[in-house]
């Protein structure tokens, strides 16, 4: 995988560049992935996806490894196959889920041991597991099994997790070495919590082992807003400026905005689609709640100032009326828009580097 730095803005560290994957595909940056954590992002089809822009999607595989299982998608040809998606696929390797989802969990150097939150059922996960059905899966990128550790947490716990972290990464990425397919490309995750020192420690750590790029964890774990950034600000002084830098689980617009002055390059959020189920939509003057009754008699474009498919067909009570009424179609049409707004956004942001 190349990453190019094409431009760079003149008042702060934002800048633009190509990552070009090992495929020959390219994503302009900064850039938005939207995620489809089950090979699907919710609610939306390949091709009203593709109609937004979108290149470069997130799917997880920790979900996937439990649902539909290793072998199905391996008869299907990996997992761009059994999705019917020919463009980028970044993998998260489900560090995030054993933390929010696993009950029972029990953690140690060797791996995680845990109960899936579907049924029950006792797991035990290796880091080179986890890279291993990575690789099964074909993912363009591929990232590295991290501990993520709740907000907040103790200097004792968070130390013990960045180690284990840096272990875990050594592992993944010397299984990842020998075995990957020829287009995949791996990153590595920075941990550290809340704590300066070890912010820094992680980063000097996993660029150590020379990743394809870097992913800042262990942010948007309920931590507050100045202080995440905070965090986000003193860690990005440690990594590589030739190398990708991604905000995992970043995905208000004015939080993306902030992060890409400060030098990041890629996000993934669920927030477009999940707001999207509740009737919540984004739009340049605010975000809308369309189930609200002020919008009844609201015969106006959803966003004025919007070009999408969904804005220049459908008015703001034609979809009220939908999300009201629990009409499938009420929920595609507020994910199509949310998706393609913020797709939009970092667009534009893009143009004015």
């Amino acid at each position: 995988m190349k990453f190019k730095i094409t431009r760079r803005a003149k008042t702060s560290n934002a800048r633009k560049g190509k990552l070009i994957l090992k495929n020959g595909l390219e994503i302009e940056t900064p850039v938005f992935m939207p995620v489809g954590t089950m090979a699907t992002v919710k609610a939306m089809t390949q091709e009203e996806l593709e109609k937004t822009g979108s290149r470069l999607i997130l799917a997880n595989a920790y979900h996937l490894l439990l649902r539909p299982g290793p072998e199905i998608i391996q008869k299907a040809g990996g997992l761009h196959k059994f999705m019917s998606w020919p463009h980028g696929i970044l993998t998260d390797s489900g560090g995030y889920q054993v933390f929010s989802l696993a009950r029972l969990r029990k953690i140690t150097d060797r791996g995680v041991e845990f109960q899936s939150h579907i049924d029950g059922k006792r797991i035990f996960l290796t880091p080179k597991d986890v890279i291993q059905f990575q690789v099964l899966l074909g993912s363009d990128i591929v990232m590295s099994f991290d501990e993520c550790i709740e907000y907040p947490s103790s200097l004792e716990k968070t130390r013990e997790a960045v180690k284990r972290t840096h272990l875990w990464a050594k592992k993944g990425l010397d299984y990842f070495k020998r075995k990957k397919q020829d287009h995949q490309s791996i990153f590595g995750i920075i941990q550290g919590g809340m704590f300066k020192d070890l912010r820094k420690e992680s980063a000097l750590g996993i660029t150590d082992m020379d990743f394809d790029g870097y992913a800042i964890g262990g942010l948007s774990v309920g931590e507050p807003y100045e202080l995440a950034f905070d965090i986000l600000h003193h860690t990005l002084d440690f990594l590589p400026e030739e190398k990708p830098r991604y905000f995992m689980g970043l995905g208000s617009e004015e939080e993306i905005e902030v992060a890409i002055k400060m030098g990041v390059d890629m996000f993934d959020s669920v927030m477009p689609t999940r707001h999207a189920r509740t009737g919540q939509i984004f739009t340049s003057e605010g975000k809308k709640q369309l189930r609200n009754a002020k919008f009844k008699k609201d015969y106006n474009k959803p966003d004025k100032n919007c070009d999408c498919q969904v804005c220049r067909r459908y008015s703001a009570a034609y979809i009220h009326h939908l999300i009201n009424t629990k009409e499938i179609l009420g929920v595609r049409l507020t994910s199509y828009h949310n998706i393609y707004y913020l797709s939009k956004k970092v667009e534009s942001i893009r143009k004015k580097i």
